[in-house]
């Protein structure tokens, strides 16, 4: 790796973290030496790039640095563009074309050696197949889970049984075969997983469930947390 880009790999490393970093762990990620380590943050702090800590404290980007936010990598590109070509192929119509247009923004602003990167990727999303036939509109379903909205709809369990139900929805799962609404039911007074494919009608209501996005997101998340807790019980048991 070229010292400009271990550099830039430091910063990047010390900007997606809240806590101090220690040498150890920028040494393991970046796979060099500690005391490349230390070299490196002093040439970093000698450019006035604002790094708090010291060895065996660990070093803490200040929050209010600011970068040109498109310095990408090869390795950040190909991520990037993977991660396109995943949604392209099993999102839904408005997410597959937003997919397309960051990579087309991103190749626009990248210096001109590093496009082959996007035109000629060495990494590839194995080709799907459609998936089953959906009859609600996602970009409605998006749109309730930024917003907050309840929703009611008709759903059709895995034995035929239909219902109706009023969830709050938390966050639209992908997987390689569906999608799943993971959410608060009202009926069961509990966290469901709800296949979009087996729902017959949903209707976004203008009731809110009355609770910041955040909170409701923690709820399922200590929720998911007990679930594993539970499985990993059972499986010892």
């Amino acid at each position: 790796m070229r010292r400009a880009d271990r550099l830039f790999q430091i910063i990047q490393i010390l900007r997606r973290s809240t806590r101090p970093v220690t040498a150890a762990a920028l040494a393991a990620e970046i796979e060099v030496s500690k005391r490349t380590i230390y070299r490196d943050i002093a040439d970093l702090i000698g450019q006035r790039v604002p790094i708090a800590g010291e060895a065996g404290f660990g070093y803490l980007l200040a929050e209010d640095y600011s970068m040109p936010p498109l310095m990408l990598t090869p390795d950040e590109i190909e991520a990037v563009v993977l991660g396109a070509q995943w949604v392209a192929g099993r999102g839904d119509k408005t997410l597959s074309l937003a997919a397309a247009d960051v990579i087309a923004k991103i190749a626009a602003v990248i210096p001109a050696e590093l496009r082959p990167f996007i035109a000629e990727p060495s990494v590839g999303v194995k080709p799907g197949g459609a998936g089953p036939e959906e009859l609600i509109d996602i970009t409605d379903l998006r749109r309730a889970i930024r917003e907050g909205r309840k929703l009611r709809l008709i759903y059709r369990a895995e034995n035929g049984e239909e219902t109706q139900r009023i969830i709050w929805p938390v966050i639209l799962g992908y997987s390689e075969a569906v999608r799943l609404i993971v959410a608060w039911c009202e009926l069961r007074q509990g966290f469901r997983h709800f296949r979009t494919d087996r729902v017959l009608a949903a209707e976004v209501m203008e009731e809110t469930n009355g609770l910041r996005k955040s909170d409701l997101r923690r709820r399922w998340e200590l929720w998911r947390a007990q679930q594993m807790t539970s499985r990993a019980a059972a499986r010892l048991s």
